[in-house]
């Protein structure tokens, strides 16, 4: 697997990644019915540096990283990641987070923070947890699932 900045040409690629994440809404705070265009809107966004994951000339995920506030608290770090459907659980995420630890710590970040992690994406949390990220906050029922209603939102944090 090699993780490279993301291309204008990956846009359809990209868009193949995010697409099936923002429909179900299961976990991204996102319009589901946000377009192609403002989905690549978002995620190339000017604040932003984009990455892919892929392999075999295939896409297997993705992140941005991002300052997570300017001014005073633009030394923290802050970044999304979504993996293909057909590729999680093969370390795809791993990988991702990996990469925007080192890249976000190469740019001069000293932290990372998600701002909002779904509390029942099970996979994330975990995956959060056992790469150094401490819940530092939670907002109950801070999320509208689609199938489950309400549900906790927290906030993780580490050093870099």
């Amino acid at each position: 697997m090699q993780i490279r900045a993301l291309t204008p040409a990956d846009r359809p690629g990209l868009w193949a990644i995010v697409e099936p994440v923002v429909r179900a809404g299961e976990t991204w705070a996102l319009d589901r019915d946000m377009s192609e265009e403002a989905g690549w809107a978002y995620w190339t966004a000017p604040d932003r540096e984009a990455f892919l994951a892929e392999a075999d000339g295939r896409l297997l995920g993705a992140y941005f990283l991002r300052a997570n506030h300017g001014g005073g608290g633009a030394h923290i770090a802050n970044t999304g990641y979504m993996v293909a459907q057909d590729a999680v659980g093969r370390g795809v995420g791993r990988a991702l987070c990996l990469h925007s630890l080192e890249t976000a710590r190469a740019r001069g970040f000293r932290a990372m923070q998600f701002n909002f992690v779904v509390t029942t994406n099970a996979p994330a949390m975990h995956l959060w947890q056992s790469l150094g990220f401490a819940i530092i906050g939670r907002v109950p029922g801070g999320f509208r699932h689609p199938v489950l209603g309400d549900v906790d939102t927290v906030m993780m944090f580490r050093e870099l």
